[in-house]
């Protein structure tokens, strides 16, 4: 039943009066992702040190509380997949928002030691790791592009990880980089297909959907 209820929020515009928010949660999980992915590959933006100014105001507001705000509607309508997968990352961004925020002297709290803050991070990336690791699971019998999207965002942060442990090492850092970059894209078509789904148009793109006896 779990499974049939999760299918159902791409399908159906609205459930017990509220809209679908699985939509607004991917259009917010992937513009973040991309920001940070192209700091990290260096491609359109300047490397995280510098790069991270831009990042920082959408992983606090976009990525962070829109975010979450989607998980707390996913929630409302039962859908504890989504809702965590939402609630959860958008609280990874709002506090990796509020670390690099110069206002937080967090970084400061570093000074030259530039490998404690390298582990700092990375430890940082190991826990969402894990976490999205955790969320991925949950979605292997919901939906393929769901699915799609968190494995991706798990192994960008997982270079991430290793990238940062192995003291900033750059061609890990543009690997995971450019995985954040591919999960942006597979999650803002994901939310494509639930939007025209939802507003029932004429044009369709294929979602992936898991048949209920597999």
């Amino acid at each position: 039943m779990a499974q049939i209820a999760s299918r159902t929020d791409y399908t159906e515009g609205r459930t017990n009066g509220f809209a679908n928010p699985t939509p607004l949660g991917l259009i917010a999980l992937a513009f973040t992702t991309a920001l940070i992915g192209c700091s990290f590959a260096h491609f359109l933006l300047p490397g995280p040190a510098t790069g991270f100014g831009v990042v920082i105001g959408a992983a606090l507001l976009f990525g962070g509380i829109v975010q979450f705000l989607a998980g707390m509607l996913e929630f409302r309508r039962g859908n504890t997949t989504h809702g965590t997968v939402f609630a959860a990352y958008g609280g990874f961004l709002a506090t990796l928002g509020l670390f690099f925020l110069p206002a937080s002297g967090l970084v400061r709290f570093f000074g030259a030691d530039t490998l404690a803050l390298n582990h700092a991070l990375g430890l940082l990336f190991l826990c969402w790791t894990i976490c999205t690791a955790v969320l991925l699971v949950s979605t292997l019998r919901t939906s393929m592009l769901m699915t799609a999207v968190l494995a991706l965002l798990c192994l960008a942060f997982l270079f991430l990880t290793i990238g940062a442990f192995a003291n900033a090492n750059t061609p890990l850092l543009m690997i995971g980089g450019w995985l954040a970059i591919v999960c942006s894209l597979v999650a803002w078509y994901t939310a494509l297909a639930g939007l025209l789904s939802s507003a029932h148009s004429a044009l369709r793109v294929p979602m992936g959907e898991m048949a209920p006896g597999d």
